[in-house]
């Protein structure tokens, strides 16, 4: 741990009203929800920095980098980790990185998981910690894939690595000790945008469905303009400029926004997917879009274990160094896909 992360992990020891008032003397509350006081100081401290969609992408790609790596926890011990690298469409190769845990269940399946960052920034580093947490606690093996991003790499390039992801994890699934011709898929924001597209996707085709599915804050459905976009729209981490930004970099001029590939809110029909885990934060411009999806595929008879953490924020996966709710939150969330691979 750095010497940053020392002094950072200290202040966010101090008492929750101390931190209160250092991040402006009141707590942050909407919808009634009130911001856990580490984030609300994070917030505040972050209040005065130029928008993300005011730079290039790549000052933004090396900024978060650089921020994510002072919050965010060591993996957890007990779990070892290798880059590899496996084959991608249009020929190239993509790197990703297994993490498998001392006493590894050999029932429980392969969890292909794709980081958050709409498509734009992220990488193996940024859902690092979470991961290990992710293996330690369920005993599986976990394949972080680190994913084309845009502007580079404009729609449809990363849900391709994505999808090629898990098609080639399910092959493979027994070299990590998963069960063989199985895999889950999961992913946080735009990570769990591509994991419920998959799910889709996998049914439109005919082809295997992920065992489950874990869907994080996901962004479901880009189209509809639910409430939550403008209540939490300028709160931390995520605000709807940054989000229309993402977007702009992302996608091709002109493309149709309730296309399923994108938007797996706007698909009709939901019967038939696998199970879901879907979690979403109260402090979220996306919340309303991933309760209602939770909702929309409960309604339509998929198991789905639901649970909103309203004192956090969007990204909270990555707070584990200096959020003590976030770090709680994780622990659970891995719990929650514990007990669904215990049902398959």
């Amino acid at each position: 741990m750095s010497l940053q992360q020392t002094i950072t992990r200290l202040i966010m020891k101090l008492p929750g009203g101390i931190l209160v008032k250092m991040a402006g003397g009141k707590p942050l509350t909407i919808r009634g929800r009130t911001l856990e006081p580490q984030l609300q100081l994070v917030m505040w401290n972050g209040r005065n920095a130029p928008p993300l969609s005011s730079l290039p992408a790549e000052t933004v790609q090396a900024v978060t980098k650089d921020t994510l790596a002072a919050i965010q926890a060591p993996a957890e011990p007990g779990v070892r980790t290798e880059d590899l690298t496996i084959p991608g469409p249009d020929r190239n190769e993509i790197p990703a990185r297994i993490y498998r845990p001392d006493g590894q269940n050999p029932k429980a399946p392969l969890m292909v998981y794709f980081h958050m960052g709409g498509g734009v920034i992220g990488d193996l580093e940024t859902c690092h910690a979470w991961c290990s947490i992710l293996a330690a606690q369920v005993k599986c093996p976990v394949l972080s894939v680190d994913y084309r991003l845009a502007p580079p790499h404009k729609f449809p390039a990363g849900i391709d690595d994505c999808i090629a992801a898990y098609e080639w994890g399910m092959r493979n699934a027994a070299k990590f000790g998963a069960p063989e011709g199985a895999a889950a898929v999961g992913g946080d924001s735009m990570g769990g945008n591509f994991s419920a597209i998959i799910a889709q996707e996998m049914q439109r085709e005919d082809k295997p469905l992920p065992v489950m599915q874990l869907l994080i804050y996901p962004a479901v459905d880009i189209v509809e303009d639910f409430p939550s976009r403008t209540e939490f729209g300028n709160t931390f981490s995520l605000s709807t400029d940054t989000m229309n930004w993402f977007m702009d970099q992302y996608l091709p001029e002109g493309f149709n926004r309730a296309d399923p590939m994108l938007s797996p809110g706007q698909t009709g029909h939901l019967d038939g997917l696998p199970p879901a885990v879907v979690i979403t934060a109260g402090h979220d411009p996306l919340c309303d879009e991933g309760d209602d999806y939770a909702k929309r595929l409960k309604d339509a008879g998929v198991p789905v274990t639901h649970k909103r953490y309203d004192s956090l924020p969007h990204a909270f996966t990555a707070f584990t160094l200096i959020s003590p709710g976030s770090r709680k939150a994780c622990l659970e969330i891995a719990d929650m896909v514990r007990a669904v691979y215990a049902k398959l």
